[in-house]
């Protein structure tokens, strides 16, 4: 191997751009701190200017990181669905979880490629015993909450479910990083499914559904990185 070839290898994304990463996470925390401490608080302006900036940011450095666009693509997508389920509307619900469902997608079809770099891939015993507990835990909750679902949200609610839950096992494919991050995507949206379904709610309640959803959005975005990242 050559010393030019040694130093590509080492550096994925050419240097020059990489460099603007490290502000540019540091902004995405501070913007994640921010929006948290508001929900705290009880600052409402506060999400509401926090919340849609969240994914841009984490996006952004994924993208000087030398990230898949697939990744890019998911975490522009649940951009999508943060800016439409600010709006208090049944419509702008629905808009919002269709483009949080096309990010797990591009998730989905990202994990598949990773597999292939993944000796044991989805048939080895533990990501099988894995997704055996992923289904079991999917088919209880569905069944506990179906019927203090609103009528019209059950079918949308029931195959956004199948799709997350699918997304939150394959993501082990990347490491435990991207595994932790796709749970806590599911126990994220499992949280605003029991606010919809009017369960009794923990104290601030959106601000463990955005703590665990920044995380989970954060630890995916880890994980990808982390297992592409070439060695010298």
């Amino acid at each position: 191997m050559t010393a030019t070839a040694a130093r590509s290898d080492a550096t994925p994304t050419g240097g020059r751009p990489e460099r603007f990463a490290r502000p540019v996470l540091l902004t995405f925390l501070l913007v994640a701190a921010a929006d948290l401490a508001g929900l705290i608080a009880g600052a409402g302006t506060v999400h509401l200017i926090a919340k849609p900036l969240l994914m841009p940011l984490l996006a952004g450095y994924a993208a000087l990181r030398g990230a898949p666009r697939l990744l890019v693509a998911a975490l522009l997508f649940g951009w999508g669905g943060d800016v439409f389920l600010l709006a208090d509307h049944d419509l702008a619900f629905l808009v919002g979880m269709g483009s949080f469902a096309v990010g797990h997608v591009c998730y989905l079809t990202l994990f598949g490629r990773g597999e292939g770099r993944d000796p044991g891939g989805s048939r080895s015993p533990a990501r099988l015993a894995t997704g055996a507990g992923y289904a079991v835990v999917l088919v209880v909750f569905l069944v506990l909450i179906w019927p203090d679902l609103p009528a019209d949200l059950r079918i949308p609610l029931t195959g956004y479910s199948l799709l997350l839950t699918a997304m939150a096992w394959r993501a082990g494919v990347f490491g435990t990083y991207a595994a932790v991050g796709g749970g806590l995507f599911l126990l994220s949206d499992a949280l605003i499914a029991t606010g919809i379904a009017e369960w009794p709610q923990a104290p601030a309640p959106d601000f463990w559904v955005m703590l665990t959803y920044i995380a989970a959005q954060a630890l995916l975005t880890v994980g990808v990185l982390t297992r592409r990242t070439p060695r010298a």
